[in-house]
């Protein structure tokens, strides 16, 4: 599968995200970037371009309405991913991709097999020389029962498949980049939210309720959560990509927001009734009460969120 660059239509998703202030060159860069057909690869991609940073999107598949070089890869596959890295060389690896099918992620095999393909991505573009990996990881590498989840300090105690996979991940690849003395940033992510996720997810499901295209559903209510929106996960990235950065961050709003609240301001939007959704609302027997991160590190870089979870609701398709 790993044949030739190729150009894919025209891109249009950053029309709709938060435009990039004006930004010096980066003519000696050239960024591999995977996972951009996913829900935040999207916004990173548009992010990338709006800069005019060089990237090369590799990929089973194009991602839709994008314009530039595409190359079509099955990073679970060995010889795809050495001949990739060895014709392309780029100089920056901006790595998303992993499974994500909403409701199986969780405790499926395949983790297993994306982390293995996930370090042999890094090896073999260490090996090529490559100057810098950014990579996304998972606030599940932490132990909810803490509820704040401080940057190097909070225990890594993974309860599923997914959040053990991606802190192996995390380890091997900074063992695999501390012998290459080569800078490595692992961006946990938390909540995000934004338009183009997945319909089944917590916001889009909640958005339909109140359009009244599904039946009200209970919540946890009383819970508090970290939601950001995934333009400014993008730019977290992009911010991680473009300094210096080298170790774990937390990609997350610092701000703990009750999920009722969510409810509301949702509602308010689609001048609905959060009642109808607040009255079902149930404990979730295993779930954290309260679940948000520390950004310090992040914000020491000068990365500040954008979105206020005031418009939540704002960008969902209506």
């Amino acid at each position: 599968m790993g044949g030739e660059v190729r150009y894919c239509s025209s891109f249009s998703q950053g029309s709709q995200l938060t435009a990039v202030s004006p930004a010096p060159t980066y003519s000696d860069m050239r960024v591999l970037l995977t996972g951009a057909s996913g829900f935040l690869g999207r916004y990173v991609l548009s992010q990338l371009s709006q800069r005019g940073i060089d990237v090369l999107v590799v990929g089973r598949s194009c991602p839709v309405d994008y314009r530039g070089d595409f190359r079509q890869v099955d990073l679970l596959q060995s010889s795809d991913c050495f001949d990739l890295i060895n014709s392309a060389r780029p100089t920056h690896l901006m790595h998303l991709a992993w499974y994500a099918e909403h409701g199986e992620y969780w405790t499926s095999p395949l983790n297993l097999r994306w982390a293995e393909a996930t370090v042999r991505l890094v090896e073999t573009f260490a090996a090529a020389g490559g100057q810098k990996v950014v990579a996304a990881g998972t606030c599940a590498e932490y132990d909810w029962s803490c509820g704040y989840c401080r940057e190097d300090a909070t225990p890594l105690k993974p309860a599923s498949m997914y959040g053990t996979a991606k802190d192996a991940t995390r380890r091997l690849l900074a063992a695999v980049c501390s012998a290459r003395q080569l800078p490595f940033a692992w961006g946990r992510i938390f909540l995000p939210y934004g338009q183009g996720e997945d319909r089944r997810r917590l916001i889009p499901s909640l958005v339909e309720v109140f359009q009244g295209k599904r039946p009200p559903f209970g919540v946890n209510a009383s819970a508090y959560r970290d939601f950001l929106h995934a333009d400014d996960l993008a730019g977290a990235f992009i911010r991680l990509l473009l300094s210096d950065a080298d170790g774990s961050f937390n990609i997350s709003s610092g701000r703990p927001t009750q999920i009722a609240e969510v409810v509301k301001s949702i509602a308010t939007a689609f001048n609905g009734d959060p009642d109808t959704v607040l009255r079902l609302s149930s404990e979730r027997p295993g779930e954290p009460e309260i679940l948000f991160g520390e950004n310090g590190k992040l914000k020491a870089l000068g990365w500040q969120p954008v979105h206020s979870i005031a418009g939540i609701a704002a960008g969902q398709e209506r």
